[in-house]
């Protein structure tokens, strides 16, 4: 008996002591708001907004999806389009969910560190905590403020259309976004890339255009739209500040979720591509009012294979000439002119290499490898350096300019590889990480060497990224490959 009073004294302290504590659930704030609390009738009406996508595209490397946030009335039938473009029965391992902050200031970004679940009429929805704490605790730009969760609508409407398409939804990681602070977004994106890979998709919550009339709407989402196709985060700030100056009348934003929608550009690069879904705006759902409405967009970000980043030959002699006005302007005294890039390729953040050759002789080289830098403004800067920051070499004069000869190897964007069956000897370049340590090999490398696929990334493991013969084993492992011309 007195066994039993230890034992039952033991579960009590420990359930003090927070061992059998009940799971945080965050609750459905917006049931009955913005769609309905009835778990029957929610699943009726986003099962009928789903069908009405039967037979649409469906898409099998979906990275990202850009889904509406508003009550499902006005943009249901626009947010249906996008989760269909999604395979139900992809094996995601988790699923972002990133949005703007409608009553919070953050300064930076809110993670939902403390919910084990989030609740819908339909069930709950677990949470990736060690993920969520991971990030949280990668970067002082990460904090997890309950306000900004607590009554935000963004990332809780998007959880039914989850449901009733995936069925069993991964854990999600709920990331609220607020900042005026662009290096705080590349920071975000910074963290957030490693997990922008094929086991994981990213859904960025954002409506368009708010408040101006019907006709206005449609012609600023137009340009937003065209600008998010492109790829490319500087075209998408270019047309938000153009709509910002267009003076339409009653015009707020031109996207509420633009920092996320920012957020996952940073994270882009030429191995993506932009589909555009659907357009509507809440004048398509309400025809009794025009004079103020909101915009609904849906797109999906799909990755392509290796062979999708690949240049013309009017971008590779574009990029030649960008390295020898580089070179030019320097000898002159100027500094470097970055224009805007005229194709999405050559606005993809992707390394690259400049050699410089005289009379058939090595001249110069320099390169950098990573994905920080867009291509044409990464080769202008190599070529410079190649033609005066070579320590091997004496700097380039004018004089010897007409006799130079400009080669560029630029490096295609990196795709990461959970298994050394999808790394191909002399096609691929190897890169690795882990923890702080990183190293690489390029592909021309496997030509020099006679070594096997193992002893290849062995080497590269040991002698490059300094983390021993074996250490590639648990670090990740990314290809890429070199395009010469």
């Amino acid at each position: 008996m007195r066994l039993f009073t230890v034992i039952a004294i033991i579960m009590m302290i420990n359930t003090c002591n927070g061992q059998q504590s009940e799971p945080v659930v965050r609750p459905a704030t917006q049931a009955n708001r913005f769609y309905t609390g009835d778990a029957r009738e929610l699943s009726e009406e986003v099962d009928s907004f789903l069908a009405l996508h039967r037979g649409a595209t469906i898409y099998h490397h979906v990275a990202a999806v850009i889904v509406p946030h508003a009550g499902y009335y006005f943009s249901g039938h626009v947010a249906a389009s996008a989760y269909m473009s999604v395979p139900a029965d992809q094996p995601y391992k988790r699923i972002f969910l990133l949005g703007p902050s409608h009553h919070e200031w953050l300064d930076g970004a809110s993670v939902n560190t403390e919910a084990d679940y989030y609740a819908t009429p339909l069930g709950n929805v677990k949470v990736d905590r060690e993920a969520a704490r991971s990030i949280s605790d990668a970067d002082s730009v990460f904090s997890y403020q309950p306000k900004a969760h607590d009554r935000e609508h963004c990332l809780e409407v998007q959880l039914p259309f989850l449901q009733r398409r995936l069925g069993d939804v991964p854990p999600i990681v709920p990331i609220i976004i607020s900042t005026n602070d662009f290096n705080k977004l590349k920071r975000i994106a910074h963290v957030l890339k490693p997990y922008f890979t094929e086991e994981n998709l990213f859904v960025i919550s954002s409506d368009f255009s708010h408040y101006p009339s019907y006709e206005d709407a449609c012609e600023v989402d137009t340009l937003t739209g065209k600008a998010i196709e492109t790829g490319s985060v500087e075209a998408f700030i270019a047309a938000l500040e153009q709509n910002a100056r267009s003076g339409k009348r009653n015009l707020a934003t031109s996207a509420c979720g633009e920092l996320a929608i920012a957020t996952l550009m940073l994270m882009m690069d030429g191995s993506y591509e932009v589909k555009h879904l659907m357009y509507q705006n809440s004048g398509d759902a309400d025809n009794h009012d025009h004079s103020r409405v909101v915009g609904y967009h849906s797109f999906a970000i799909v990755r392509k294979s290796d062979a999708g980043f690949a240049l013309s030959d009017d971008e590779k002699r574009l990029l030649k000439e960008i390295a020898l006005t580089s070179i030019k302007d320097s000898l002159a005294g100027k500094e470097i002119s970055h224009s805007s890039p005229l194709t999405t390729h050559l606005s993809a953040k992707c390394g690259a290499f400049v050699s410089l050759h005289k009379h058939g002789r090595l001249r110069g080289c320099i390169g950098h490898f990573g994905e920080d830098i867009p291509l044409h403004e990464i080769v202008a800067e190599m070529a410079r350096a190649a033609a005066f920051e070579d320590p091997r070499f004496m700097p380039v004069t004018a004089d010897e300019l007409a006799d130079i000869d400009i080669e560029i190897s630029v490096l295609t964007p990196m795709r990461r590889i959970e298994s050394l069956d999808e790394f191909e000897l002399h096609r691929h370049g190897i890169y690795i990480r882990k923890g702080y340590r990183s190293g690489t090999f390029l592909p021309q490398v496997a030509d020099e060497v006679n070594w096997t696929k193992e002893e290849f990334v062995s080497h590269c493991a040991q002698d490059k990224a300094g983390i021993g013969w074996d250490g590639w084993k648990d670090a990740e492992l990314y290809v890429y490959e070199a395009i010469v011309f």
